[in-house]
Order: structure tokens, then C-alpha cells, then sequence
């Protein structure tokens, strides 16, 4: 094998995020899209130059040209269809969250391994340039002994009422949604397990957590909060405070081509330039690397199986009123 051939396991939105990158890899190639309508499907096909169009996730599935998929489907759907994708021989890329429990994590897990295939949680940003810039910076201790990290990812999906993300059975909420991602940033800065958590949550008319607020503490006796939220204008950010500084990232899980980290020591500051290409290109090429060339995977299975450990365990603590110990 010397290329990947992509097929899209459906229509969604988010699929229009991840076929330029593929498109611009010399190792990829977008084959086919399928969904459960095949006229959708062939005018999907007719309208992203798709050569392949399928009437049912199935009929991509038994395309032996096809080796990999990318599973964008609703967060329910995620560990059904990637374990489908996997017991055909096909390599995954998975939407974010890869499943809603610790048992369907495991059992991705157990069908990637007999299966032998690759799958990946698309947790974008921690192949993106900044993201390896920040802990590039931070190796070298530049903020002394860290303290505290707090991240916020919030929007407005008010205007949209028929949004799946709404929905509880469908894996809606704000953590599932964007919580998510304060969550798996802290956890890479922390090169670390949180050892206790405590949830607050709002709820919304249909029961999805429409505010959702999280602390975690570590072992080493460092701190961290977030927010995630469906009821306030976009705000999204990430700092890491320390002994001697903090480090503020403005954008963090979707940094624009040409983004900034800002450095604070007390009255003195230093905002450093970072250059990147397309947001989604890292995943693409980490999955090539993985697939083609055997190199260790930089989102593992085990590190999203932590972060839905996690994730769970926030919602737990919100439902019981009380401080859950991991």
C-alpha cells in the first residue's frame, strides 16, 4: 500500500473540513461518500468531484479499494460504525467524541486490534503546529513550576433548535460537543491523569447539559477548569499558569493560518508568531504516517479511552452532586 483511498461514511457538514486536506496529500486520495440516501449520495458525489457514490454505509464498507474511512456520523454512531469499518478492514479516522462510554471505547479498541487496523480519535488541533509550539515551550519551563490551566469553548446554538446536539440520545451537550476539547488540552499539558473531579451542569429543556462547568485536580497538585457552553457567544482560549508566568493561547482548538501564543511575566510580555498551514492537514498526514509508514499513532486509543474516562466521570459528578475520584 502507497496512498490511502478515502471514503466518507455520509454527507455531513463537517466533511467539507476534511477534503481539502486530504485532497492536498500526495498519499490521499478521496474515492467515494456514501449515505442512506443514494440521491443524496450521487449529487454529494457530483458536487465535491467524488467518483464514487454509495446508496448505504454498508455498500462503502464491502468497496475493497476503499481503506479508510472517515466517520463524521452523529456522536451515537461513532463507535457502532467505526467498529463496522474496522471488522472490514478499514483503517478509521473518527469524529471527536470517539464514543460515549468506557465500554464502547474498549470495544473500538478490541475490534482495531483484531482487525489490525488503525483508528484515530480527529481531534484536530493537537496535530496543528501551535499545539506542538506550546509544548515545545513548555518543555523548556518557562512559566516555573504550573499551577493552574482553565479553558473555555463556548457558542451560541440557541438559533438552532432542531440541532442534533440537542438531543441526549444522540450524544448532545456542550462537553460532548466542545467541552471535549478544554478537557483533552489540559490532559496533554498535564502529560497526566486527573485523580478527582467535580461537575456543574445546566440543563436545557431536552436534558442536554446547555452550560457545563468541570474542575479537575492532579496528583502533582496542579489545578485545572474549563467551561463549555451552548448559550453564550464564541469564546474559546486556553492558559497555563505558573510559578514565574502564564501563557495565554487566544485560539486554541482552531487556530487561523497565522496565530499567536502570548507569554506573561508580570509587567513584561512576549507574543510569539506562530505559521501554519490547514487546520485538518495534520491529522491526514498523522494517519498516512500510522498507516503507511508504522509510526506510532499521536492521538492513541488509550489517550482518547482517558479522555471519555474522563468526560463521563465530570458528568457523573454533575448528576450526583459530589466529587468523583478517578
Amino acid at each position: 500500500m502507497n496512498k490511502l483511498r478515502w471514503g466518507l461514511l455520509s454527507t455531513a457538514r463537517i466533511n467539507g473540513a476534511i477534503i481539502p486536506p486530504i485532497r492536498l496529500s500526495y498519499r490521499s486520495e478521496l474515492l467515494g461518500v456514501a449515505s442512506r440516501d443514494r440521491a443524496r449520495a450521487e449529487a454529494y458525489a457530483r458536487a465535491h468531484d467524488i467518483s464514487r457514490a454509495y446508496g448505504s454505509y454498508e455498500a462503502l464498507l464491502a468497496d475493497a479499494d476503499i481503506n479508510v474511512v472517515y466517520n463524521p456520523l452523529p456522536n451515537h454512531l461513532h463507535a457502532e460504525w467505526t467498529i463496522k469499518a474496522a471488522e472490514a478492514g478499514k483503517h478509521v479516522l473518527c469524529e471527536k467524541p470517539l464514543a460515549l462510554s468506557v465500554a464502547e471505547v474498549d470495544r473500538v479498541i478490541a475490534a482495531a486490534r483484531a482487525n489490525h487496523v488503525i483508528v484515530a480519535e480527529a481531534f484536530m488541533y493537537k496535530h496543528h503546529p501551535q499545539t506542538l509550539k506550546v509544548l515545545e515551550l513548555l518543555a523548556q519551563r518557562p512559566l516555573g513550576e504550573l499551577l493552574v490551566i482553565k479553558g473555555v469553548f463556548t457558542f451560541d446554538l440557541t438559533p438552532r433548535p432542531d440541532d442534533i446536539r440537542w438531543v441526549p440520545e444522540y450524544g448532545g451537550g456542550s462537553i460532548w460537543d466542545v467541552g471535549c476539547y478544554p478537557i483533552s488540552f489540559t490532559r496533554l499539558i498535564a502529560q497526566a491523569e486527573p485523580i478527582e473531579v467535580l461537575g456543574w451542569q445546566t440543563l436545557g429543556p431536552s436534558g442536554v447539559d446547555e452550560v457545563f462547568i468541570g474542575q479537575m485536580r492532579f496528583a502533582n497538585g496542579l489545578f485545572a477548569q474549563f467551561e463549555s457552553g451552548f448559550h453564550t457567544p464564541y469564546r474559546c482560549w486556553m492558559e497555563v499558569v505558573g510559578t514565574r508566568g502564564s501563557l495565554f493561547i487566544d485560539a486554541p482548538f482552531k487556530p487561523a493560518d497565522r496565530t499567536f501564543i502570548r507569554l506573561d511575566y508580570g509587567d513584561r510580555s512576549e507574543r510569539l508568531e506562530v505559521n501554519a498551514g490547514h487546520l485538518y492537514q495534520g491529522e491526514i498526514e498523522d494517519m498516512e504516517r500510522a498507516v503507511l509508514d508504522g509510526q506510532p499513532q499521536r492521538v492513541t486509543l488509550m489517550d482518547s479511552r482517558h479522555n471519555v474516562a474522563l468526560i463521563c466521570a465530570l458528568l457523573e459528578s454533575a448528576r450526583s452532586n459530589r466529587l468523583v475520584r478517578l
